[in-house]
């Protein structure tokens, strides 16, 4: 065999290594799902790659019995073949003659080393990590049928091993679903890269939280209520109907503490039109009653059964506390549609970096947008309003300031007891770490 031929085939040899290499990789990084959905889509080698895909074992033996043998045969033409022709050559040169062997062997072993690093291993995996779906589906084809062929020698370097792990105390797991964590950060990812607009990013983390929230964490307090007293006179009623635009109200007896029904607007019309009285007590129907406690999910899973669309929220103590609906889930998938300041921040006025906040903004919400650390008595409230009275552990006032997690929170105006809008702003301190 001529040297030249010899070279060739070490090229070949090395290539060879980067694609079992390239095909190591691009099969354990590959995304199952993308892989499914080239599956339905037809695309060749797309079955194949994922049934590998699903049981590394199948393919790891194989790549790695492949590059082994590889190595072992670049080895040989390199170091024993190579090496001998231009040792041969360098004993022409009289100056070189007694150092022959040893420079012919590490020229050999430097070369051979650079190229089986760059062309067998750099970047054939660069190519996998850039495109990992679309090498896979290419090289899965041939690495299946090096399966099926080295079945027994896959076979019994899984069996070997497995054992070697159980020495460890270790066992062959499944393959790790994906957390919520990485699809948070697969989110960030893809509105970063302008896949996902940030709306949709936004709306995608809310239904990721939302199994986290308690009903009462989205439900309409019992303190923002439109509710009509059933002892009022009739135009008192017909005048809070017209006042409130909502088509189902709670109606109690003198007090929001004693709810004895929900009414439907609808249902006073169709008893008005057809020429009878305004009676609350004659449409009154019992509503739904939900415990405080239950998540936000479950208590949508109840409303799509309930004709009403409404339900109760009580505590252990049977206090009613608010009204939970639909609506109230689908807001906090989308955002308070009645203004930007309830879920992103008003700007302050002075440009300065501050921002107006609603004191009824979702602390899950909250945390996001500021970058929060955990907060004090976390699930014991709900809003940032709750959050400052934890803080203040009393009543807020306006004026009354305080600093928390690098950021510095202003009580602007109250409504009676509860905090309506606060003013945050980045402490300096905070905003020079967020600088470097």
């Amino acid at each position: 065999m001529t040297i030249g031929l010899e070279v060739l085939v070490i090229l070949l040899l090395i290539l060879l290594n980067g694609l079992f290499s390239l095909s190591e990789l691009a099969l354990v990084s590959v995304r199952r799902a993308r892989l499914a959905v080239l599956e339905r889509k037809g695309v060749q080698g797309a079955a194949a790659a994922r049934v590998l895909s699903d049981d590394p074992q199948r393919f790891l033996p194989t790549v790695q019995v492949g590059i082994t043998l590889v190595s072992v045969l670049t080895g040989v033409f390199g170091g024993a073949r190579i090496a001998s022709h231009l040792q041969a050559w360098l004993m022409t040169i009289p100056a070189l003659t007694e150092w022959a062997e040893t420079i012919a062997l590490t020229a050999v072993v430097i070369v051979t080393t650079y190229l089986t690093l760059v062309l067998g291993e750099l970047v054939p995996k660069q190519l996998a990590l850039r495109a990992p779906e679309l090498m896979a589906i290419r090289v899965a084809g041939p690495i299946a049928i090096l399966s099926r062929l080295g079945a027994p020698a896959v076979w019994l370097l899984g069996v070997s091993s497995g054992f070697v792990l159980r020495l460890f105390g270790l066992h062959r797991g499944s393959r790790q679903s994906v957390t919520e964590e990485e699809l948070k950060a697969l989110l960030i990812e893809g509105a970063q890269t302008g896949v996902l607009e940030m709306e949709e990013r936004d709306m995608i983390e809310r239904v990721l939280r939302l199994a986290d929230k308690p009903v009462r964490a989205i439900m309409t307090p019992r303190t923002e209520l439109a509710w009509i007293d059933r002892t009022h006179p009739a135009k008192a009623i017909a005048a809070a109907l017209k006042a409130a635009p909502h088509s189902r109200f709670v109606v109690c007896d003198r007090s929001i503490d004693n709810v004895v029904g929900v009414v439907q607007a609808k249902d006073l019309l169709d008893r008005i039109l057809s020429g009878g009285e305004l009676s609350v007590s004659a449409s009154l129907k019992q509503p739904m009653i939900v415990p405080d406690a239950i998540s936000a999910l479950d208590a949508l899973e109840r409303l799509k059964s309930d004709s009403l669309g409404l339900a109760l929220v009580m505590d252990e103590y049977g206090s009613f506390e608010g009204v939970v609906t639909a609506a109230d889930v689908l807001q906090a998938i989308v955002g308070d549609g009645s203004g930007a300041e309830h879920q992103e921040g008003v700007p302050g006025p002075e440009g300065d970096g501050t921002m107006t906040l609603d004191g009824m903004t979702p602390v899950d919400e909250l945390k996001a947008r500021l970058s929060l650390p955990d907060l004090p008595a976390e699930g014991s409230y709900h809003t940032l309003a709750g959050l400052l009275l934890a803080l203040l552990r009393r009543v807020p006032r306006v004026g009354d300031r305080i600093v928390f997690g690098g950021w510095r929170f202003e009580v602007l105006e109250m409504d009676g007891r509860r905090v309506d809008k606060v003013l945050a702003g980045r402490e300096p301190a905070a905003e020079a770490e967020a600088a470097q």
